[in-house]
């Protein structure tokens, strides 16, 4: 047997308990502290013992993202590098670049760039022309609710000046009529995405293998994607026959309101295919849903309306009473529903579907999931912990940045936007709080998401007592949500080996830090040492594949 002996720093359990040793024996935890239990009582003389000195740094359990698109983030390797660039020009010159440098694909395909360097985050097709003219290009924005494309990705699709906007979707138009080239909403995302070749198995799997890198040397060693559709999922299946599959990953299947009635059969079926895999890197135990879309492209559902139209109310995307119907579907077939709801309209319809799943089905451990809940009207807040709703809450988002100050903030007008991410009031009103990053959409880094949280400013400290001060969420609070939040959203507890806490018995999933994160000013925290992180005992951040850097 192989043993890991850590010593010489803090052992943060995650159960109020803090010691100075640990053992890790094939990758479960043995013993916690006095000398980790006199080396497991020094009855395993077999044992060869590999000694990690923490070197005054933290061990604690590694972090978990309850909401991410690990595919969609590792894709962005593929294609031009635009996420980061500051101006539209600095976008066209490197969708142009990568064209030159890539004669042979047909199309181009990247993200993810920032709404917010164009006025009310459209952007224009003829700006993509002067880089690419001859190929379609498609550009994913950093929401994935929009995309931007050239106008030969619109020919291709056959949109035009007559083109109505399809269902679940808007193309947005110049003054004439004509399509402007911003998609808002999968529905008319689609209209060029699908007419153009696929992702094939091998570039998915890269996409697969690169997302676990970014991950695993953030120290988050579990993912939820929040987006798992059919040739995703082939490829996480074939990942594990492989041996590629680098970390943790829980699959959400997506519910298409267009098409469920023919999906649900196809969910369990697929269930049923990864428990045959009978892997303890992969499983499919969730369908993820859509109540609304987002608020800087007023699909986010409000109950009062957008400021800058007295009749919109932003995008339903079901309807209260076929959400109702397919989460009491889903839950019925013993699915755990997760469900996208950014507006307080979004987050109530979605309340009222878990309710009546819960009350029709009969009680059971279903631990229903709301992802986001930017808005919440004060009169829902406390139906969480009545529920026993896990708010997915995405705490890097919860400040005054470009995004918020350009997009959000003035559709939204002063009183409702400072009700936005109600982080600090959902955790004390009992609700089983979990954090996610929603990567690639925003960074997957644990440590920004936390400064954040405990902040509530920019990292430049903006504004100097926190936007919404009285939703700071302490740092300490903070790692929970990261870890033994999330672990329960993923029923760690009900696996033969949990993880999320560090205790005897659990699967060894670590993250070795420089310094006590509880010690280090919030806005200082991203900068904080990752030394190693380990998944069932074993280090993985010093295993590099090559690949494109995902910020």
């Amino acid at each position: 047997m192989v043993s890991t002996y850590f010593f010489g720093g803090t052992v943060w359990t995650g159960d109020e308990r803090e010691e100075s040793a640990l053992l890790v024996r094939d990758g479960i935890v043995v013993a916690i502290g006095s000398e980790a239990t006199e080396l497991a009582n020094a009855d395993a003389s077999t044992d060869t013992i590999e000694r990690v000195d923490l070197a005054g740094g933290f061990l604690m359990p590694a972090f978990a993202d309850g909401h991410a698109h690990p595919i969609f983030g590792g894709l962005e390797g593929e294609g031009p590098q635009i996420r980061g660039l500051t101006s539209v020009e600095q976008i066209v010159a490197a969708v142009r670049a990568f064209a030159e440098e890539n004669p042979q694909l047909e199309a181009i395909l990247g993200g993810s760039y920032d709404s917010s360097l164009a006025s009310e985050g459209l952007f224009d097709a003829r700006w993509l022309d002067d880089a690419v003219a001859d190929r379609p290009v498609i550009l994913h924005a950093s929401d994935y609710h929009t995309v931007w494309c050239n106008t030969r990705a619109l020919e291709l699709a056959g949109i035009d000046a007559s083109t109505p906007d399809p269902v679940l979707g808007e193309i947005t138009r110049r003054a004439d009529g004509t399509p402007l080239g911003t998609l808002r909403e999968w529905g008319a995302s689609e209209l060029v995405t699908l007419t153009v070749a696929d992702h094939p198995l091998e570039t998915r799997l890269r996409a697969i293998e690169r997302a676990g890198e970014y991950f695993l040397s953030r120290g988050v060693t579990w993912v939820q994607d929040a987006w798992a559709e059919p040739a995703n999922i082939d490829a996480f299946v074939v990942a594990v026959q492989t041996e590629r599959l680098p970390l943790r990953v829980n699959l959400a299947q997506y519910a298409d309101p267009r098409h469920f009635a023919d999906q649900l059969t196809s969910f369990i079926t697929t269930r049923a295919r990864i428990e045959e895999l009978n892997s303890p890197l992969l499983t499919a135990h969730t369908i993820k849903f859509f109540a609304d879309g987002v608020i800087e492209n007023e699909t986010g559902a409000l109950l009062e309306p957008y400021c800058s139209n007295v009749h919109n109310h932003g995008m339903s995307v079901w309807g209260p009473e076929a959400l109702t119907f397919a989460v009491t579907a889903a839950d019925a077939a013993g699915f755990q529903v997760h469900i996208h709801a950014i507006g307080d309209s979004a987050v109530r319809q979605t309340l009222d579907a878990i309710e009546h799943a819960m009350h029709t089905n009969g009680p059971r451990d279903r631990r229903p999931v709301i992802a986001h809940a930017q808005l919440v009207a004060p009169d829902d807040l406390a139906r969480f912990a009545q529920l026993g709703v896990i708010p997915s809450m995405q705490p890097l988002w919860a400040q005054l940045d470009g995004l918020m100050t350009v997009l959000t903030l003035p559709r939204l007008g002063p009183a409702r936007s400072q009700q936005q991410y109600r982080i600090r009031t959902l955790a004390d009103s009992g609700a089983p709080l979990a954090f996610g990053s929603d990567w690639p959409v925003s960074s997957g880094d644990p440590r920004k998401g936390i400064a954040v949280a405990a902040s509530r400013q920019t990292a430049h400290g903006v504004p100097e007592n926190g936007w919404t001060p009285d939703e700071i969420l302490p740092v300490e609070r903070a790692l929970h949500a990261y870890t033994s939040g999330v672990a329960y959203q993923a029923f760690a507890d009900q696996h033969q080996l949990s993880w999320g806490r560090i205790r005897p018995g659990a699967t060894a999933d670590l993250v070795w830090l420089a310094r006590d994160p509880r010690e280090v000013e919030p806005l200082d925290l991203p900068t904080l040492m990752i030394r190693e992180t380990y998944l069932a005992g074993d280090p993985r951040v010093n295993l590099r594949r090559n690949g494109a850097s995902l910020s």
